[in-house]
């Protein structure tokens, strides 16, 4: 089992981390939301819980629970830069659909 990030990622984490002045890493999580049932969930982690596991990319960490592990496994974060939009991608390949506005996705 395993989440990885982009380098384009990392560095932006690292980023976004060096600029907040703290944190362990970048959490990664699902939650029930939207209409396809499942949202992604990016929040920054000042300390680890028990049941969080930590994959560790260009030195930046992805913290991940274990519930959340079940949807998100193979998943990779990459950070994209179109125009004026960027944000972060994420490429899981256990989702079977997204809903329209690709806020949430089922597996």
């Amino acid at each position: 089992m395993a989440i990885t990030m982009t380098k384009s990622a990392a560095t932006q984490v690292a980023a976004f981390i060096a600029n907040r002045g703290k944190g362990l890493g970048l959490r990664l999580g699902v939650k029930t939301s939207g209409c396809s049932g499942m949202a992604y969930i990016l929040e920054f982690v000042d300390q680890l819980n028990d049941d969080d596991l930590i994959f560790d990319t260009d030195g930046v960490n992805i913290i991940v629970d274990k519930k959340s592990l079940v949807y998100l496994d193979g998943t990779e974060l990459d950070f994209i830069q179109e125009g004026l939009d960027e944000g972060f991608q994420f490429n899981n390949p256990n989702v079977d659909d997204e809903c329209g506005c690709g806020e949430s996705f089922n597996v």
